[in-house]
């Protein structure tokens, strides 16, 4: 029986992220995913020794939303998460569902070799595209 054919993240990953700085309002932001239909926003690096960061549609839900903050007086830098866990593109699917399951992860970006963000990958990715190609 042969070996079922190594998939690697970047060719099940996607392209619905922006990077956006992290003094933009949480309300410029979701009006920047709606109408970019992005998942998730990736928050720059202030310089080189900086980490990215990240937020979620649920980050806004349960930092703002639920709070009964004003989206127009909080910046994303405020509710992201920071640092975020990336993933190398390199990486097998395998792994990067171990990756999740280990630290809680539902979505998580992904990086080159030259640490630049190159998309982002969640389980549905992993599941329907990764998994139905083995």
């Amino acid at each position: 029986m042969s070996q079922p054919k190594a998939q690697f993240v970047c060719d099940v990953m996607n392209q619905n992220f922006r990077i956006i700085d992290g003094l933009v309002t949480v309300k410029d932001a979701v009006e920047l995913m709606r109408r970019t239909q992005a998942q998730v926003l990736i928050v720059e690096k202030r310089d080189a020794q900086d980490e990215y960061g990240i937020v979620l549609l649920s980050d806004i839900a349960k930092k703002v939303l639920a709070r009964n903050l004003s989206p127009e007086r909080v910046n994303l830098y405020e509710i992201m998460s920071k640092p975020a866990l990336t993933i190398k593109a390199q990486m097998q699917i395998r792994f990067c569902a171990r990756l999740f399951d280990k630290f809680g992860l539902t979505l998580a970006p992904v990086v080159n070799k030259e640490d630049e963000i190159i998309g982002v990958i969640n389980y549905d990715d992993l599941v329907l595209s990764g998994l139905s190609n083995l």
